[in-house]
């Protein structure tokens, strides 16, 4: 049983000030006009009093008089209010807007960054979707409750605080009967408050899934069409949504019930205190005029309070919203550091009894005790049975993971004591499964360095055998590839990251099984594009065609993590039982 101790909703939320404070001073001048606004408006129920009621003194016959004595002055106070009120509500709108648009652009970079930022096993644990769906819905809450529910309840508490002084000045006694609902309504927030935050985190958890679904299945829908599992999918698809529905709707009966019973409680009290009002103005008690500004502000009052509920539960929706951000915001991010583009390493490296498992499966050894040396300029290729730790010594050398035991050194240099990104800096990979951005053929060449000229550009991709294809679209370098690169053949695709590559000029070339998915004709040109980029550089090639690695000047066999055989391909055919013999006769290649 996982049992994870979160921090309240509330303390999240208060740590979200930190982004408010830089902009403190335009925040600070639009509550300001929220008060002003807010007890400006306050201001409309006693001149409405002083307009249509009436004293003892000014009585003639029954009914409502209107003070036409006054009526000038009155008109002209209350229009002085709206102007006053549109003025400071305009002001209040702008500087809130700016206020809560600034802090959540800063709260958008910095949840990126450490999206970006953050280790490769982060990603491991989590999905594209959830997290991509803390950003964007969880945000958006965020803006809507920034923007205009805080400044909205805020402004209902003044209305309530100064309507409550206001009642108790005209009437004590009616007052009391208004605000003896107070205590229930406040002990019910609490309390409903509570349970509807649950629901808002259970409801934005629910959403965030469904959004990882919809990903994960638009992503490959290619594989879900080849399986025929659209059923499969949409059915994994509505069990999530069909969960948001019960919970959203679970929440609207509570924020519903909690909203049922102020009402209640609020307007009986209303009918109440009109009831004595009407009696206490005919004995004498009350004055007219009074009771009429009683009324408008009881009216004013109920409004506020019956308001409460709904931005109040909004409000718990964003604490919800926090937590969520926050898990982000927490996020432990790699130490990039500035790269050293001046510098270019030799690329020699040396592994010296390297272990290590994945934080997800501890108990698995990936790569046990491996030790092996590369010289500069060397080939190294790395072969063996899937699941023998290839890929995942390529990870360990890029620094995606920290080794459990032993080191690795680039140069005579540990690798942990180079900058992150210098460190990287010196490596270029070219992926069996190669990702291109939705953008240009000259953006994604240009990834590989993007301070790099046209010319540049265009000789890498002569060099990578891409020219001539390119120059064949009609917008040749500004050809828009499609996401991840649809538009474009595996062996187009292959040849615009060979131009990436040759553009940046690494030190040190990782080749991960660069040219196994690819037809002959393509694979030759891929393999003469890799020829040319790997003279004179340190290069790795993992490869399961044993063909692709003859030449190479060093073959290490990996087995379970381990390597059982180390030499060129000719010493390595000569043993006779040995595991690189036994693959090239299961790939009949002699």
């Amino acid at each position: 049983m996982e049992a994870v101790k979160k921090r309240p909703s509330w303390k999240e939320s208060t740590r979200f000030m930190r982004f408010l404070k830089p902009y403190r001073g335009r925040f600070t001048l639009g509550f300001a006009f929220l008060i002003l606004s807010s007890l400006t408006a306050m201001l409309f129920p006693y001149f409405l009093g002083l307009l249509i009621g009436r004293d003892p003194a000014q009585a003639s016959g029954s009914g409502v008089n209107i003070r036409f004595d006054a009526i000038d002055q009155i008109i002209a106070a209350l229009f002085a209010v709206f102007i006053a009120q549109a003025i400071f509500s305009f002001f209040r709108i702008l500087l809130f807007t700016q206020v809560t648009e600034f802090s959540l652009r800063d709260i958008r970079e910095q949840a990126f960054t450490r999206l970006v930022s953050a280790p490769l096993q982060y990603f491991n644990q989590h999905k594209v979707g959830e997290l991509t769906s803390r950003i964007a819905t969880d945000i958006n809450q965020l803006q809507t409750t920034f923007t205009t529910t805080i400044a909205e309840f805020i402004r209902q508490i003044i209305t309530i605080v100064v309507g409550i002084a206001a009642l108790l000045w005209l009437s004590g006694k009616l007052a009391l009967i208004m605000l003896s609902i107070i205590p229930a309504v406040a002990i019910l927030a609490v309390v409903f408050g509570r349970y509807i935050r649950k629901l808002s985190k259970k409801t934005q958890d629910a959403a965030a899934s469904s959004n990882s679904i919809l990903e994960e299945a638009l992503q490959g829908i290619q594989s879900v069409k080849a399986f025929t599992n659209e059923w499969l999918e949409i059915g994994r698809f509505r069990v999530v949504i069909d969960e948001i529905r019960s919970l959203a709707t679970k929440g609207a009966v509570w924020r519903g019930l909690f909203a049922s019973f102020i009402i209640l409680c609020l307007f009986g009290s209303i009918v109440v205190v009109i009831w004595q009002g009407v009696l206490m103005t005919e004995s004498g008690d009350l004055l007219q005029s009074s009771f009429v500004s009683f009324i408008m502000y009881t009216i004013f009052l109920g409004a506020s309070i019956g308001s409460l509920p709904d931005l109040y539960s909004n409000i718990q929706k964003a604490a919800g919203a926090t937590e969520n951000l926050m898990e982000i915001l927490d996020t432990d991010m790699e130490e990039l550091g500035k790269r050293d583009i001046a510098h270019r390493a030799k690329g020699a490296i040396v592994f010296q009894n390297v272990s290590f498992r994945y934080p997800s499966r501890p108990e698995m050894p990936v790569i046990r005790d491996l030790s092996f040396s590369i010289e500069p300029g060397q080939q190294l290729a790395i072969v063996g049975p899937s699941g023998s730790g290839k890929s995942t010594l390529v990870a360990l050398l890029l620094r995606f993971y920290k080794p459990d035991k032993g080191e690795i050194s680039l140069d005579g240099k540990s690798a942990g004591n180079f900058a992150l990104s210098s460190y990287r800096g010196q490596f270029a990979v070219v992926p069996q499964e190669v990702l291109l951005f939705n953008g240009t053929i000259r953006e994604n060449i240009a990834y590989g360095n993007p301070d790099a000229g046209d010319e540049a550009i265009g000789n890498a991709a002569r060099q990578a055998n891409a020219f001539d294809f390119i120059e064949s679209f009609p917008d040749g370098f500004d050809t828009l590839v499609g996401e991840r690169g649809v538009q474009l053949s595996g062996g187009q695709r292959q040849r615009i990251a060979i131009a990436r590559a040759v553009l940046r000029d690494p030190a040190v070339l990782i080749l991960d099984e660069a040219t196994s998915a690819l037809d002959s004709e393509s694979e030759q040109l891929v393999q003469d594009a890799l020829d040319r980029l790997m003279k004179g550089r340190t290069s790795i090639v993992i490869a399961h065609r044993l063909s692709t690695v003859r030449n190479a000047d060093q073959i290490m066999v990996l087995e379970n993590g381990e390597k059982v055989e180390f030499g060129n391909h000719a010493e390595l055919l000569a043993r006779e039982n040995g595991l690189y013999r036994k693959l090239q006769s299961l790939q009949q290649l002699y």
